[in-house]
């Protein structure tokens, strides 16, 4: 399990790297700079890329990097003045994590719910709610649900806020458009998954020998029926609990997303890097973190990985 552990590593920061050459190579692989469009003389032009250290050659700029990254340093903005990238991740991270992860346990919270009651009640009207509530949820885009829960809860019903950032009822309509997506993939899943435990040989053996439909559902069913859904947590709650770039600019949401918008509209190299890094950076943690506790979840993966 050790040496499974260190090569999961090696391979989290191998995909790490991969990630952050490839974004250096396309963002400077894009023509021109990001003071083209700027009302400034050549000179001008010329001191700021030196500033910035964007004249010299790709290879040292990228060695640069590279060292700045390995301290911790996402560099200076180019757009922003004397903001660096590390202090608006602070500044934007909080709000779209408080966003996610209010999203996060909406959706995986119903979703396992709903999946379960789906499984177990096969072919009633559980089960069509949540074939329904799936269908709509990964078939429907978040930003599109968020316009129509805008218009309709909050503009012709008002029954809560249209936007904005603060309250907890500001954060009902933008936390439900960004987690139905998660919550229909969790249900599906689920559903799938119980389906498929309650016609395996234990479930059978169990009830042979007497146990309770209670005992059975919770000791064997569920236990057995969650796993299919910790292999997919980890990007789930990555991609979530960063919030939504969309979400985050319909509703006005002053979260990490306007920056990385902002930093694309602004051609900000630094900003677009920093930001990038540091979705990548959360991506892979938590994937390391999934394929790590699995071999403990499940003591067959345990063993597994104890032979190799």
């Amino acid at each position: 399990m050790g040496r499974y552990i260190l090569r999961r590593f090696a391979f989290s920061v191998a995909a790490l790297w991969v990630i952050v050459t490839l974004t250096f190579l396309l963002m400077h692989s894009i023509p021109g700079d990001p003071f083209m469009g700027e009302k400034v003389t050549e000179a001008i032009r010329l001191n700021m890329l030196r500033k910035y250290g964007l004249d010299k050659p790709l290879w040292q700029q990228y060695l640069v990097y590279i060292g700045n990254l390995l301290r911790g340093d996402l560099g200076i903005s180019l757009r922003m003045t004397n903001r660096t990238v590390n202090d608006l991740i602070r500044e934007g991270f909080p709000v779209s994590c408080v966003l996610g992860l209010e999203a996060l346990a909406f959706a995986v919270t119903t979703g396992l719910c709903l999946g379960t009651l789906a499984g177990l009640k096969h072919n009633s009207g559980w089960d069509y709610l949540a074939i329904v509530v799936a269908i709509i949820g990964i078939s429907v885009p978040n930003f599109i649900t968020a316009s129509i829960l805008q218009y309709v809860v909050g503009y012709r019903l008002r029954l809560l806020p249209i936007a904005r950032w603060g309250t907890f009822e500001q954060s009902i309509i933008p936390a439900f458009s960004l987690g139905l997506g998660t919550l229909a993939i969790t249900a599906r899943m689920m559903r799938t998954s119980i389906l498929d435990v309650i016609n395996q040989d234990y479930i059978r053996t169990a009830k042979a020998k007497g146990l309770s439909e209670a005992e059975i559902t919770w000791r064997h069913t569920l236990r057995n029926a969650i796993l299919p859904i910790v292999t997919i947590m980890g990007p789930l709650i990555a991609g979530i609990t960063t919030g939504s770039l969309l979400i985050e600019q319909i509703f006005g949401i002053p979260g990490l997303g306007k920056y990385y918008v902002q930093s694309v509209y602004n051609r900000d190299y630094t900003l677009i890097l920093g930001t990038t890094v540091f979705y990548a950076t959360i991506l892979v943690v938590m994937n390391f973190l999934v394929d790590v506790s699995y071999g403990f979840i499940d003591p067959r993966i345990r063993l597994l990985k104890g032979r190799e």
